[in-house]
């Protein structure tokens, strides 16, 4: 009894994860097929949402590309680069690190740090309110009103704010570049031949998903919030570290699709 006791209780944790994850897949069904069905009453709330996100990440989005594409990939390959007298490489380096990488990872990051943990707290308090459980009474249905809105509004913010992470990491390797005295001309012409657009739908479609996986997480943890204000603030810790998850194992499956499905962009040239 004692060792059943003992593995119950070991194995619970991972038997929760497992049963969170398969009620999200469940919420983004329920999310994919509200979306596309009529009536469409969140138009309002999705641009409210949409401006909230824009708001909010905009500016530590442009401080995190920056020094991220100036420290990461832009001082630390240009200093072993220089090694082999071969710093105008750093351009093609940059389609590997920045635009495949790199930039959607930094602007996932804040998005669920910034605008995914205001949704889960904005959610969580409505669920310790019962606002959720009102709506539902007065027939009005969370998912489409609630969790589609937040579900589209960070995908296309994602997916814009992906185009500006690029603009910006690829500043932080300018900013690399001159520092170490070199000219500008051999970067861009390496940047330039490396680059595809397969690299550029692909991150974005990627930044894309990232978005959605954060706003179904997030909506989740929000909408599943109990215990008062303390249940919250957990539900706020968990929903950014799942999210964080998701984003990781997302990552590895989408590469791996896209370098076997486009095998030319396994070519540095």
């Amino acid at each position: 009894m004692m060792a059943r006791s003992t593995a119950d209780r070991t194995i619970a944790p991972a038997r929760d994860f497992f049963e969170q994850v398969g009620d999200m897949m469940i919420l983004t069904g329920k999310t994919i097929v509200s979306a596309v069905r009529p009536p469409y009453p969140y138009g309002g709330e999705f641009i409210q949402q949409f401006l909230f996100a824009l708001r909010l990440c905009w500016f530590p989005l442009l401080i995190s590309t920056v020094a991220f594409g100036y420290g990461a990939p832009g001082l630390q390959a240009a200093n072993f680069l220089v090694l082999f007298g071969a710093l105008d490489r750093l351009g093609g380096f940059f389609v590997l690190a920045s635009i495949r990488e790199f930039a959607p990872l930094v602007t996932a990051i804040v998005l669920a740090g910034v605008a995914g943990t205001a949704i889960t707290a904005d959610l969580g308090a409505r669920k310790i309110r019962e606002e959720l459980d009102a709506l539902q009474v007065l027939g009005v249905d969370p998912v489409k009103n609630l969790v589609v809105p937040r579900f589209l509004a960070l995908m296309v913010v994602t997916g814009l704010f992906d185009i500006y992470a690029l603009l910006f990491g690829i500043f932080g390797g300018i900013i690399a570049t001159l520092v170490y005295h070199a000219p500008l001309g051999p970067f861009w012409a390496t940047f330039f031949t490396n680059a595809s657009v397969t690299d550029l739908w692909g991150s974005i479609l990627k930044c894309t998903c990232y978005g959605a996986i954060i706003a179904i997480v997030c909506c989740y943890k929000g909408m599943t919030a109990s215990g008062g204000a303390a249940g919250v603030g957990r539900a706020v810790n968990q929903a950014v570290v799942i999210s964080f998850l998701g984003i990781f194992a997302f990552n590895y499956v989408f590469t791996q699709t896209l370098l076997a499905t486009h095998p030319e962009i396994n070519v540095i040239r």
